[in-house]
């Protein structure tokens, strides 16, 4: 799996997010799922996370949100930048770490 991620600062994010949904680069057409977040202390301060099921059709996502130029207007942007998972922690209790724990042994 691979991710588009991007931060932007959209100034009014009422006014931008319906410009979102209608996605005029294609950018979410091949994606499996998408996820947007928001930032506590600025709501305008959006993350966009984009999932794919492959590095080659986020890529193809990327350039042509790219070569669209809806994200020049926005002078405050990270990205977009195609990741890929290294690694993933579920919150699990103490009680159920002690039972798999492979580095506790008992005598």
């Amino acid at each position: 799996m691979a991710i588009i991620l991007t931060r932007i600062n959209v100034g009014d994010y009422d006014s931008w997010e319906p410009m979102f949904d209608q996605d005029l680069p294609g950018a979410r057409r091949s994606a499996t799922g998408y996820r947007l977040f928001r930032n506590t202390e600025d709501p305008n301060e959006v993350f966009i996370q984009v999932e794919f099921d492959s590095t080659r059709k986020a890529l193809a996502a990327r350039e042509r949100l790219l070569s669209s130029g809806v994200l020049d207007r926005f002078s405050d942007r990270t990205g977009p930048t195609v990741v890929e998972e290294a690694e993933a922690v579920a919150s699990v209790s103490p009680a159920v770490v002690d039972t798999v724990d492979p580095r506790r042994h008992d005598g």
